[in-house]
């Protein structure tokens, strides 16, 4: 969420009535989150002009890892340098930290290209913007899980019922300091994610939301303490429901 609100501000900042506009002090204690939207707090920094040249040999965009070649154009700017120099700001401040971490697994090839890509600015943000729309739709849409076995199956739905949200085992990336709360597309991911956790003996899909409107479910590793519930279904291993006499 953090980063494709970033790319969505930095798309913007590229195409502006103004120009192609840099942010010359570009630090994560520069933005804020506003109502789930990166916002930059202080636009001091920013500035519109673009580095003048002669050759391509006055257009090197220098960072303190990464040297990059960059054209001179017929008018005499680097071409794309304000463009480029924020987006390798995103990378090495944002998206190293976050595109690696907590996506499905088989997102996560996608958000690798992306990181290369960007790190070594083969892609523009015209790009940048349309690789992350492509994960996103594929995240909400649920496609990246085809071909997948179906595991609900081994799970017996006692409807009615939902589990008291308490102290539990704990998994990453969680929602819940408190347990595993994480975000799935459908009960058949959660089934998924409840088979790969040894702990996990039962499942519900809870009524909380994210951000990309996809349900949180609650992983117990414990039978105990059921309550009714007339709109919620739990899901409980069979192996786990014979061990435990239902």
């Amino acid at each position: 969420q953090i980063c494709l609100s970033l790319v969505k501000l930095l798309f913007y900042l590229a195409h502006s009535p103004l120009g192609s506009i840099v942010l010359l002090d570009f630090q994560p204690r520069q933005f804020v989150m506003v109502d789930g939207n990166l916002k930059v707090t202080d636009m001091d920094d920013a500035s519109t002009e673009e580095l003048s040249c002669k050759e391509d040999n006055d257009c090197t965009l220098d960072f303190p890892t990464k040297s990059f070649p960059l054209k001179c154009s017929v008018v005499g700017k680097c071409e794309g340098i304000n463009e480029k120099k924020n987006l390798f700001n995103a990378y090495r401040y944002f998206f190293t930290y976050l595109l690696p971490h907590s996506a499905p697994m088989a997102l996560r090839p996608f958000l690798s290209d992306i990181l290369n890509a960007t790190g070594d600015l083969r892609y523009g943000i015209n790009e940048t913007l349309k690789a992350f729309e492509k994960v996103l739709h594929l995240y909400k849409s649920g496609l990246y899980l085809q071909k997948r076995p179906l595991l609900l199956k081994d799970y017996i739905s006692l409807k009615g019922f939902r589990v008291v949200e308490g102290e539990d085992y704990k998994c990453w990336p969680s929602y819940s300091h408190l347990g595993c709360l994480l975000s799935v597309h459908s009960a058949e991911e959660a089934a998924a994610i409840c088979n790969s956790q040894s702990q996990c003996q039962s499942f519900i899909i809870t009524q909380r939301r994210t951000w990309t409107g996809r349900p949180l479910a609650l992983f117990q590793s414990s039978l105990t303490d059921l309550i009714p519930d007339a709109n919620a279904v739990v899901y409980i291993k069979r192996l786990a429901s014979s061990g435990e006499g239902l």
